[in-house]
């Protein structure tokens, strides 16, 4: 994203940070605990809600707006990923949603009373392949029981709702591979212990992830988000929105870096002068930020396309790929000029190292971006 867009809103979100400096990161880290405090801040300024229209109690503002906020949160040294989610979940209730559904959850989740934090599609046996997810709802009356099981979903621990894509006809039996899926609104206060079991995942990163077990969970019809068997595509546009907002916390962390970095390297005294003099030192950084800036236009301009509602899959998921491929040569290139400070503790440089090395793999990895463009854009053979 460009820096210069909303100064106003990156001006509040980084001082918002500011009261959350890198020990309270490091501390959370240590022990693996969800930042709390720190998201309710977020909350009670109204930043989560920026994409919720006027009417429902937000902000009505575009996604560009979203990618500053979580881009500045990133650049801060804080991590978006705690929260993020409530961007993209938000707008799949938002966009087909009933009436009745928009006026009762999102003035919630505007306020803070409600958390829609969990994105429920990957499963164990299906990665990527979102096709082939078995987790079933089966209609039984004004209900549907749900069975089945989901990996990598981050945040169900700490999220009130949860929206879920299940099959409501099976693979074999759907006129084609993405018909058949339906999207449930899962009130997670009532089926956690009732039917949905939640068991976490320790990862390299604090990123609150869990596996989701469900076993008879009764979800109401009348939480369903749009017509059964269409699920599948209402929540691409939840999956596009996702690739551009993570996009932007990568050129976040690329600054961090790139800033951390430069101003290590003009203060870094070797042989008598600054690290920052030789050009070995000089032209990783210089080169990490011609990467990033370059990979902030291509977000600029896949955010533009989803404000207007023109099809940005190919864009969304090319700023993915440049962007958090941006942020991984930046972090490589900080730890490099940082040396053994690089790998201390109290620097933070480790912590944003490791949070910003899950963008080659997640939400979608770099080799299914690749595909995807061989084949969408540049009309190759597909290869699976």
């Amino acid at each position: 994203m460009s820096a210069e867009t909303f100064p106003e809103i990156r001006e509040a979100v980084r001082r918002l940070c500011a009261r959350f400096p890198g020990a309270y990161w490091r501390a959370l880290d240590r022990e693996r605990q969800y930042p709390t405090e720190f998201v309710a801040a977020l909350t009670e300024a109204g930043f989560l809600s920026v994409l919720i229209p006027e009417a429902y109690g937000g902000s009505g503002l575009g996604l560009a707006a979203g990618a500053a906020v979580l881009e500045e949160i990133h650049r801060s040294g804080s991590n978006g990923a705690a929260c993020h989610a409530q961007m993209y979940t938000m707008g799949v209730v938002l966009r087909h949603g009933s009436a009745e559904q928009k006026a009762a959850y999102l003035p919630k989740v505007a306020s803070g009373e409600l958390r829609l934090q969990a994105f429920g599609v990957t499963e164990p046996d299906a990665g990527t392949d979102t096709t082939r997810i078995t987790t079933f709802a089966r209609r039984d009356g004004d209900r549907y029981i749900v069975n089945g099981k989901k990996l990598w979903i981050s945040r169900a621990e700490h999220s009130d709702l949860m929206v879920l894509l299940c099959r409501t006809t099976a693979r074999d039996a759907a006129a084609k591979p993405s018909d058949g899926m339906s999207v449930l609104l899962v009130d997670m206060r009532e089926a956690v212990g009732k039917g949905l079991t939640v068991r976490p995942v320790r990862t390299m990163l604090n990123h609150a992830t869990t596996k989701l077990f469900f076993e008879d969970l009764e979800v109401p019809v009348a939480n369903r988000i749009g017509e059964e068997g269409q699920g599948f595509r209402y929540i691409l546009d939840g999956m596009n929105a996702e690739r551009i907002l993570i996009a932007a916390e990568c050129i976040g962390d690329a600054r961090f870096f790139i800033d951390r970095a430069g101003a290590y390297a003009r203060e870094r005294q070797v042989f008598g002068r600054p690290i920052g003099e030789n050009q070995g030192v000089q032209f990783p950084i210089a080169r990490a930020y011609v990467q990033m800036t370059a990979a902030s236009h291509m977000v600029d301009h896949a955010a533009a396309l989803f404000e207007v509602g023109q099809p940005c899959g190919t864009e969304a998921n090319m700023a993915k790929l440049a962007a958090s491929e941006a942020s991984w040569y930046a972090a490589d290139m900080c730890v490099q000029t940082h040396g053994g400070f690089g790998f201390a503790e109290e620097y933070d440089i480790e912590r944003k190292f490791r949070e910003t090395r899950l963008y080659q793999v997640a939400p979608i990895s770099t080799n299914l971006i690749l595909s995807h463009v061989a084949t969408h854009v540049l009309n190759l053979p597909k290869s699976f």
